[in-house]
């Protein structure tokens, strides 16, 4: 069990982050070429399509990752998914995983940090299953991925990439309150730093649940987004629920990545609001003598951290558990929270009683690392109460603070 109230993750960065990088004329030391592909195994050109969909924490980026792999795989295509976390036991991997997905995590570190990382985790899908698509999911409190990957994978692997338009998803609750169309919970500036600058970086800005909005709403979201950033394209979907998902995967199956200039980003600032949000991975061994209903104890546990964390004035960013029955055909429960004034959701359910299992505990928040590790054990010792016989045993708990981060590359910009 390692409690750390602090962690720097700074991954094999190399570079420093404020130089304006030009096209090295070698790969970088320590870096692999990837591996030449079978005749046949891609597209005419060789290459495999690159596809990042980011956002910020709790915009709904795996359920949308997970839609996009599955409408892939049902055309025949061969995908492979690339999951990302600043620490390690990540829920994103196990959900994939657990709906057929061939899928590679990235702890310790965001891709910009963990550049090499990144390439090693698409040679090793790439030797395991020849992916002809790529999609990765970044960290959510992450930016600058135009020009700290992308434009990277452009310039050092462009033989091997085509990369799409990168994709930035943004809940539309969340962004009410950020633009000031709505009342409600929000974060401090610097954190709103990131958000803002997520959005700005990228190619498609995608309005995810969309569902949640009236049509009044959702055009007003439209309006505040166009006038934040001009010449966007905007998009609305529901990933859950199906909507308009046609338009937006087209554009990144056919589309590729244009030229330009990489935004400019203050990494103190962007470091510092990093710093404010608490970080908590946790596993935890559930047993019982009598079977329990998992979607319920996922549920009255989210709820039960959810209350201390309002009690602490902690502003909840997200809040993702898996629980992996050790019995059954592979399915599991997931809860997940994205506000503090949010119901817990379930969107992966197990229909028969379990009796063991394990449990995966995300949870990511405006507040102190030991306030995110005090409200995680408490609440598991009070959902335990209410199911007899059940035992949860903490089996890894770290809870930190995401160190400055340091990429490995930084491109200001690419050609066409």
């Amino acid at each position: 069990m390692d409690d750390r109230p602090a962690a720097k993750m700074g991954g094999d960065a190399q570079t420093r982050p404020d130089l304006d990088r030009t096209e090295p004329k070698h790969l970088p030391r320590g870096m692999t070429p990837l591996p030449l592909e079978q005749p046949g195994a891609r597209h005419a050109d060789g290459k495999a399509r690159y596809i990042m969909i980011g956002g910020f924490l709790g915009a709904g980026k795996t359920t949308a990752v997970a839609q996009l792999a599955r409408r892939l795989t049902d055309q025949g295509r061969r995908v492979g998914l690339i999951t990302n976390d600043q620490g390690r036991d990540l829920a994103d991997t196990t959900l994939l995983r657990s709906q057929g997905f061939a899928t590679e995590e990235i702890p310790g570190g965001c891709f910009c940090c963990r550049f090499n990382s990144l390439v090693d985790a698409a040679q090793k899908l790439t030797e395991q299953t020849r992916p002809e698509v790529f999609i990765a999911e970044p960290v959510g409190s992450c930016t600058d991925l135009v020009a700290t990957v992308t434009y990277p994978l452009r310039r050092l692997y462009g033989e091997h990439f085509a990369v799409a338009p990168v994709s930035v998803l943004v809940d539309p609750i969340r962004a009410e309150r950020v633009f000031g169309l709505a009342g409600g919970g929000s974060f401090s500036e610097k954190v709103l730093y990131i958000y803002r600058k997520q959005i700005e970086e990228a190619d498609l800005v995608v309005i995810s649940k969309c569902d949640l909005l009236a049509e009044a709403r959702l055009e007003s979201l439209r309006a505040a987004l166009a006038a934040a950033f001009p010449r966007k394209d905007i998009l609305a979907v529901s990933p859950r629920l199906g909507t308009n998902l046609d338009a937006w995967f087209a554009r990144l199956t056919r589309e590729e990545q244009g030229p330009g200039a990489a935004m400019a980003v203050d990494y103190q600032v962007y470091a510092d609001g990093e710093a404010l949000l608490g970080w908590l991975n946790c596993t935890v061994r559930v047993s019982a003598r009598e079977a329990f209903d998992a979607d319920q104890f996922l549920k009255q546990l989210a709820d039960e951290v959810r209350t201390r964390l309002e009690v602490g004035k902690a502003e909840v960013a997200h809040l993702k558990m898996t629980l992996s029955p050790d019995s059954g055909l592979g399915d599991i429960a997931a809860v997940n929270l994205v506000r503090n004034d949010f119901v817990p959701e379930l969107s992966l359910h197990v229909e028969e009683p379990v009796e063991s299992g394990q449990l995966i505990i995300n949870l990511r928040a405006e507040a102190a690392p030991e306030l995110l590790g005090a409200a995680v054990r408490e609440a598991l010792a009070a959902t335990a109460a209410r199911f007899p016989t059940l035992q949860a045993t903490v089996e890894h708990l770290e809870h930190f603070r995401p160190g400055k981060p340091s990429p490995t590359h930084r491109f200001t910009q690419v050609a066409a």
